[in-house]
């Protein structure tokens, strides 16, 4: 049966709820991310911290996912995963990371481009430690990204690490956090008939420059 995609083509909506100006922006990108976060926040989201985080190998082939942002300061943004995994491996090839966030309820998107590092052990460890006892296990059963011959098999490695480590779970040695530092900053905000505006901040030495982009 040949799938068609007709219906997906004719969906149309028309944004309107807010503007945004070069004047109305903060001259710090991340004070302006921390303005719409604090905004989305108070508008109920399911995940509000939710992100695309898109990575390439050493051959320049991409690969996206969504993750969860746990911090962010004038230094970064940051997330934590398991180091071995696609992602992991990759920022360790290429590092290089495109951050993504779409909110529909205020009709915005926030594109982020920069580099990624290491967060330090310590920070690593201080965050896995007060993540849930299950998510604390569960980082030391999954093998991430690997192939898994069956849901058993993970139940099984569960079972190990509880018994292993009985609530006292350390934080593995193949886990932690990326930050990653920014060049550039987009933020967009939809508007009627696809005239959407479009401001971003580009990193100039100590200092960041602020345009307008076409829609």
């Amino acid at each position: 049966m040949a799938i068609e995609g007709k219906d997906l083509a004719a969906i149309r909506r028309d944004y309107s709820r807010q503007e945004l100006s070069e004047s109305s922006v903060a001259a710090d990108p991340f004070v302006q991310f921390a303005n719409w976060i604090e905004e989305y926040l108070h508008s109920g989201p399911l995940e509000p911290n939710a992100m695309t985080v898109s990575t390439a190998d050493s051959d320049g082939r991409p690969a996206s996912r969504v993750v969860l942002l746990k911090g962010f300061d004038d230094r970064g943004l940051v997330f934590f995963t398991n180091y071995e995994s696609r992602k992991g491996r990759q920022l360790v090839e290429n590092p290089y990371a495109a951050l993504h966030f779409f909110w529909p309820e205020l009709e915005r998107q926030i594109g982020i481009q920069g580099t990624a590092e290491k967060v330090d052990r310590a920070e690593s460890e201080s965050y896995f430690l007060s993540r849930p006892l299950e998510s604390r296990i569960g980082a030391w059963a999954s093998r991430q990204s690997s192939v898994l011959e069956s849901r058993q098999e993970l139940e099984q490695r569960i079972t190990k690490i509880r018994n292993r480590f009985g609530e006292d779970v350390p934080c593995p040695p193949f886990w932690g956090g990326f930050r990653v530092i920014p060049e550039r900053f987009e933020f967009w905000q939809g508007r009627p008939s696809r005239l959407h505006d479009r401001i971003v901040y580009t990193k100039q030495a100590d200092c960041w420059a602020i345009a307008r982009l076409s829609p």
